[in-house]
């Protein structure tokens, strides 16, 4: 039954390959058409059959548009053939590097009975697919980036350079969280469907009608591209209409035929660890969530920071296991660490671990390609103080810089310059005439501000008025940081995988709304409080990221209070709990 469902399969995209090369053939046709009606008058002139003054116009009429419609057919057919493909960013993974995972993935083909991929990259999510690397333009074979640089190279640089340039026909690119969360037997039963599509997708004909359609996609974009003269973009728009034609027409058979090939993997994968593979599917889901859940709140943070986390993928252990740890749900799934994780088929798991990190900031982040002083990157031990600690403080500075062009004076009576309260007041005035002394960075000064009437209205206008305030403020200082830009020695023909303009590729949030950085401002400022009043410390929770101890515990009430207060006017709650843990809201903190 197995054997006929492939071969149902197979067949299926053979048929619908067939159909998107004759929608090829039918349009060489009709580009000759012009031609071969030249052809016919031009040989009945000469042979004295069509003659006259009538044809001899029609002759020069057609054959003046068979060369007009020929030149045009051949410009498209230049372009699409020579129009780079899009190619999914990854690390590359020579063999050298990973012997072990090579043989693996050769072995589970040689199972399947079919060809192994030619190589094998890696991806910053939680996904496994074939790609064809095979379109003439992504030229020939070249080394990657750690053979150019010899035996232990550094892999951070695997995600930049000259992607566009082919590596091999097929590759094989698997999740980078799944090498280091999943077991070995997992990670093969995982790869099996995929590395079965490359039997299929060997045929001759799914081959050609995929490059075909790959060309019409990269050609429309070609066309789309801006910046160009009049007459450029006179002819490009012929060349995109011809080439959206085309797709429009090939859409539905290509789209069956890459079901037909799924299809015939699936069922030829069915024999090959068939119940391994239904328990490696629930790691997957368990993989994707906790992926997720550590960048959105663990790396964006960072990330906003000017630090890229180094280590993401065993950050994924990390989060996995301590979801493990509270859910009861989960327990059994810390039973397999014992088992030996995929990412020992790995040579140098590290250095894999910091090209994804850093190819992962770039997509989902936007960030620059390789590190420098405002791009550096992070250990997970230095996390706390390197970015919760500096964020905490950094959202406290422009909160008290807002409040001071709002002119809210601090009624404790504490100095900018004496930690205790009880300094001499500074000379310093902000631009209403406020001296130092009525600014000082204090919790109490944010307060009082915020604090409301009684019956608070359904929005209280300090609040309202303060969010507005920084969102403006964080809009200015994201305008004034620079462009992550490329080297100017990276820039050229065939040398960026992506257009900068359009990064991040993969945003992880939408835009943060005024009152929800109102929230994490005011939050950032009693943090600071906590720390420098009551001996807090930043810390790190592996699945809800920068995180408040006191006294070796973790401050989990705190969001609602502020809430309370920013978005009712009502400070009693914080109050309490900042009598409760001993912090002190009149004295001054330290900002950056």
């Amino acid at each position: 039954m197995t054997g006929m469902g492939v071969e149902a399969g197979a067949h299926a995209a053979r048929s619908r390959a067939l159909a998107v090369l004759r929608i090829r053939g039918r349009a060489l046709a009709v580009a000759l058409l012009p031609a071969a009606a030249a052809v016919i008058l031009l040989a009945g002139g000469s042979t004295g059959h069509l003659v006259g003054p009538g044809w001899d116009a029609a002759r020069w009429v057609v054959s003046g548009v068979a060369l007009l419609v020929l030149l045009a057919a051949a410009g498209v057919a230049l372009v699409v053939a020579r129009a780079r493909p899009a190619v999914s960013p990854t690390v590359p993974v020579s063999e050298e590097s990973a012997p072990d995972l090579y043989r693996m993935v050769r072995d589970l083909a040689d199972r399947l009975d079919v060809p192994a991929p030619s190589a094998i990259a890696l991806t910053p999510d939680c996904d496994s697919w074939l790609e064809d690397r095979t379109h003439p333009p992504h030229g020939p074979p070249t080394k990657t980036a750690q053979d150019q640089q010899g035996p232990g190279g550094d892999l951070a640089s695997l995600g930049r350079g000259h992607p566009h340039r082919r590596t091999a026909a097929t590759v094989l690119v698997i999740g980078s969280p799944f090498l280091w969360w999943m077991r070995v037997g997992e990670l093969r039963a995982v790869l099996a469907p995929v590395v079965a599509g490359t039997g299929p997708s060997a045929h001759p004909d799914i081959a050609a009608a995929r490059r075909f359609v790959r060309g019409l996609d990269a050609t429309v974009a070609v066309a789309s591209a801006p910046g160009r003269c009049a007459l450029t973009r006179t002819l490009c728009a012929g060349l995109g209409w011809v080439a959206r034609l085309l797709l429009r027409s090939c859409r539905e058979h290509a789209a069956e035929m890459e079901r037909g090939v799924a299809a015939a993997a699936a069922e030829r994968a069915q024999a090959v660890d068939y119940g391994l593979r239904i328990v490696a599917q629930e790691q997957v889901g368990l993989a994707y969530a906790g992926w997720d859940r550590l960048l959105t709140r663990v790396a964006l943070p960072a990330w906003r920071m000017g630090r890229w986390p180094a280590r993401l993928d065993a950050g994924v252990v990390a989060a996995l296991t301590e979801l493990s740890r509270r859910d009861r749900l989960a327990e059994g799934f810390a039973s397999r660490l014992g088992e030996r994780p995929a990412c020992d088929l790995l040579e140098e798991p590290g250095l894999v671990d910091e090209a994804a990190s850093l190819l992962a900031a770039r997509l989902f982040h936007g960030g620059p390609a390789e590190a420098g002083p405002d791009w550096a990157p992070v250990d997970w031990d230095d996390y706390p103080e390197e970015v919760v600690d500096r964020k905490w403080r950094s959202d406290a500075a422009r909160l008290h810089r807002v409040l001071d062009t709002f002119g809210v004076r601090d009624t404790t009576g504490a100095t900018a310059g004496s930690p205790t309260g009880t300094g001499t007041p500074g000379t310093g005035t902000t631009p209403h005439g406020i001296t130092a002394a009525d600014t000082a960075p204090t919790l109490a000064r944010v307060l009082d501000h915020l604090s409301g009437p009684p019956a608070p209205p359904a929005e209280n206008p300090r609040a309202a008025a303060l969010a507005e305030g920084l969102s403006a403020e964080l809009a200015r200082e994201e305008a004034a940081a620079p462009a992550a830009r490329p080297k100017s020695e990276d820039v050229g023909p065939g040398s960026e995988l992506w257009d900068d303009g359009a990064l991040p590729l993969f945003p992880l949030q939408p835009p943060r709304t005024p009152r929800e950085i109102l929230a994490d401002h005011v939050t950032a400022m009693v943090c600071c409080a906590a720390m420098d009043t009551a001996g807090a410390t930043p810390g790190l929770d592996w699945l809800d990221g920068p995180t408040l101890l006191i006294d070796g515990e973790r401050a989990a009430d705190l969001t609602p209070r502020v809430l309370s207060l920013t978005e009712d006017g009502d400070p009693s709650p914080l109050r309490e709990w900042l009598t409760a843990s001993g912090i002190r809201p009149e004295k001054p903190v330290r900002l950056v």
